[in-house]
């Protein structure tokens, strides 16, 4: 239980941070496009996040392959967003970790239809 807190809380302080940065600090450097995408993957943490604080009351959704699809599709979608566009304030081009965004999020679809699964399986509620 205090894992899916700890992991949660951590991936929506991490969000929160960085909406922020990117809201103040990123505005002058990046068209309103860039920052609306950086904007998706923080959104996508911070909700995830919150599944993952949810999830660890319900006993359930404490699987450990939920949690593996939820923590890596969070990584892979959300950071590979973060990664992309913030390494244009660099010399470094990591464009191609662009086919990385659609894993991540596919790892996130999973954990949702396997956490819709493990509850229609469950027989107790």
């Amino acid at each position: 239980m205090k894992k899916y807190v700890l992991t949660g809380g951590g991936f929506a302080l991490f969000a929160l941070v960085l909406g922020a940065f990117a809201t103040h600090a990123l505005k002058a450097h990046f068209s309103a496009e860039v920052l609306q995408s950086f904007q998706t993957g923080t959104r996508y943490m911070m909700y995830h996040g919150l599944a993952l604080i949810i999830f660890s009351k319900i006993s359930w959704a404490r699987n450990p392959i939920i949690y593996r699809l939820f923590f890596w599709g969070i990584i892979l979608f959300s950071g590979s967003i973060f990664i992309i566009y913030l390494a244009k304030l660099t010399p470094f081009d990591f464009s191609w970790l662009g086919p990385v965004t659609p894993i991540g999020g596919g790892l996130l679809i999973m954990g949702w239809a396997l956490l819709l699964w493990k509850t229609y399986q469950n027989k107790n509620h």
